[in-house]
């Protein structure tokens, strides 16, 4: 399945509402952990973590 869009992200931990269209949603905290990527379990957004990003981030 295709996501519904791909956010590059710095850090390992995003947040994600689904903006204020249809796809909208109480605000979720998200976690990468080992990965490079996650999905937003809601709209299924994709965060995926910009190459160099996140590694100092980790903690």
């Amino acid at each position: 399945m295709e996501p519904a869009e791909i956010v590059e992200s710095e850090d390992k931990r995003v947040a994600c509402d689904g903006d204020d269209g249809p796809l909208g949603h109480p605000r979720v905290f998200l976690e990468m952990g080992n990965e490079n990527s996650i999905d937003c379990p809601y709209c299924g957004r994709r965060f995926v973590l910009k190459e160099g990003a996140g590694h100092a981030a980790a903690h």
